[in-house]
């Protein structure tokens, strides 16, 4: 069956970024000149994901507002004759079916995706954290839905990260798997652990925010006691998951951003407006004139 659905997690609070994100989500966050959630989506869009699941909270209409219909603001372009900023603006709201749902509490990561179960039915699903962008010639998620093609199991998106660093993530032990090389990239995870202590890491391979899943992931949801903070963690979840079907690792093709921190932030704005032709010849200019 084909990955038609992406689910984006996007009801947490942004604490890193108040006091900024105290009246907008952290997902609306400028990157450059898009939101953070924008690039996302159109990653999931350009894979070929026709529907856009966003689980999301009390205080976050901007990200519906952004997505939605603004005829006023076309008016106003179209009467001014700009014509590529109306482009962009009708755009945004054509890019793919969307649909909203409610997390009226914030259990973690592995409830936010139980939230869509009803949307999702029985079929495989994408996930993207809108907090993780990477910026890659393929969608780093059209990546993944082409593993799952060939293995018809989880992918799990991964990445090698320095030892002093894995206790900030998801970490694996995958194996070569003989009938799914892909050039080493696709392997099999016999081991997941979340923000291990660095020397109980299995690897040096940690989960970043692009999945494929099967359905049976929300019975293990379901299923999953509360850990840490009172969170359902879908790190235990594909634990789980691996006792009753093969899960895979795919260390993806492409830069990833972690745009959930304020440094991660900074380097994904300056890196990515360095890659704009109207832009990036002004900006290096400008950064080389520095006297750092």
């Amino acid at each position: 069956m084909r990955v038609r659905k992406a689910v984006f997690p996007a009801a947490g609070w942004g604490t890193r970024f108040l006091p900024a994100t105290k009246a907008q989500p952290k997902e609306m966050l400028p990157l450059v000149d898009k939101p953070i959630i924008q690039y996302g989506v159109e990653e999931a869009v350009a894979a070929g994901i026709e529907q856009i699941i966003i689980i999301t909270s009390t205080h976050k209409g901007a990200i519906e507002d952004h997505f939605d219909l603004n005829l006023e603001l076309e008016h106003v372009l179209e009467e001014k004759g700009e014509i590529e900023k109306l482009r962009q603006v009708r755009h945004i709201s054509n890019l793919a079916q969307l649909a909203y749902v409610r997390q009226k509490e914030q259990l973690g990561l592995g409830h936010a995706i139980l939230m869509a179960k009803d949307l999702i039915g029985h079929e495989p699903f994408a996930v993207l954290l809108p907090d993780d962008v990477v910026i890659a010639d393929r969608p780093a998620i059209g990546q993944l839905i082409h593993a799952y093609d060939r293995t018809h199991s989880s992918v799990v998106a991964v990445m090698q990260v320095p030892a002093a660093e894995v206790s900030r993530y998801g970490i694996v032990a995958a194996e070569t798997d003989d009938s799914h090389l892909d050039g080493g990239r696709l392997r099999r995870m016999t081991a997941i652990v979340e923000k291990p202590k660095q020397k109980d890491a299995p690897s040096d391979l940690a989960v970043i925010g692009r999945y494929v899943l099967t359905p049976k992931i929300f019975d293990k949801l379901e299923q999953t006691q509360r850990g840490s903070g009172g969170e359902i963690q879908l790190t235990d979840a594909i634990e789980a998951l691996m006792d009753e079907q093969p899960v895979y690792t795919y260390e993806f093709e492409g830069v990833r951003y972690d745009a959930g921190t304020t440094m991660g932030w900074l380097q994904a704005t300056v890196e990515v407006a360095l890659q704009r032709p109207d832009l990036g010849s002004d900006l290096r200019a400008h950064l080389l004139s520095l006297d750092l």
